[in-house]
């Protein structure tokens, strides 16, 4: 019977990660394994690495893996692609001195050209919306100064463009987690077979390997799964 309750405490897409550093441990102990029980064996562990790449396919498909990075990298791109046309706002704004009311900052230039050095897209799409509202409530002044309607509308153009972006890749990702929800047993299955040989990885190393009782403990493999992605991320 299928359950949408997930029987791990962890993220879906570290569930495969974490099971393959335990099936790497298996396959380095399975003769402990199979002294121990001869329920463990070669088709035990190849049925537990099959497993896994059927959960790897779940929560990182790889067309979708593909779609997102097209849609991530065009969303960047259209996002730094501002930081020219909005420094042309900046001094056309600067230009008009006094006779414009509102701040660099109160315009939303400032707080836009931070959301896009942080690659929130959402946050560019809300300051991009504020910016383009000035402009609009200021044209008459702006455009005398040299402010065009090609520099408008290419502001206006990469306001839609990168929210049909946003939206497409927040539509993946909820794909995605739909796909997962739709398959919590399988997810549940390949915990519990991986719950299964830690509890008697910890039976046969309790007292006498330390270092492998951790390798067979669930909270210890998903701290070592997050502080590779935490320096992975770092080094980027």
């Amino acid at each position: 019977m299928k359950t949408n309750v997930r029987a791990y405490s962890c993220k879906d897409e570290e569930l495969p990660i974490i099971c393959g550093y335990a099936a790497h441990g298996l396959e380095r102990d399975l003769s402990d394994f199979s002294a121990f029980s001869p329920m463990f064996n070669g088709y035990y562990l190849d049925q537990f690495k099959n497993k896994i790449a059927t959960v790897e396919d779940l929560v990182n498909p790889h067309t979708e893996t593909v779609a997102r990075k097209i849609v991530t990298e065009r969303l960047y791109g259209e996002m730094s692609g501002l930081l020219s046309p909005i420094n042309r706002v900046e001094s056309y704004v600067k230009l008009a001195g006094q006779s414009i009311p509102v701040s660099v900052t109160d315009f939303g230039i400032i707080p836009l050209r931070k959301k896009i050095d942080s690659g929130d897209a959402e946050g560019v799409i809300r300051a991009l919306r504020l910016v383009i509202t000035n402009i609009e409530t200021y044209e008459d002044i702006l455009s005398k100064l040299g402010l065009t309607d090609d520099l408008i509308q290419q502001l206006r153009d990469a306001r839609a463009q990168i929210e049909a972006d946003n939206e497409e890749q927040f539509n993946l990702l909820s794909d995605r987690k739909k796909l997962v929800q739709g398959n919590i047993d399988v997810m549940n299955d390949l915990y519990r077979q991986l719950s299964e040989f830690c509890e008697v990885g910890k039976t046969l190393y309790k007292g006498v390997d330390p270092e492998k009782v951790q390798e067979y403990t669930f909270a210890y493999l998903v701290k070592k799964v997050r502080n590779v992605h935490r320096h992975k991320s770092n080094a980027k």
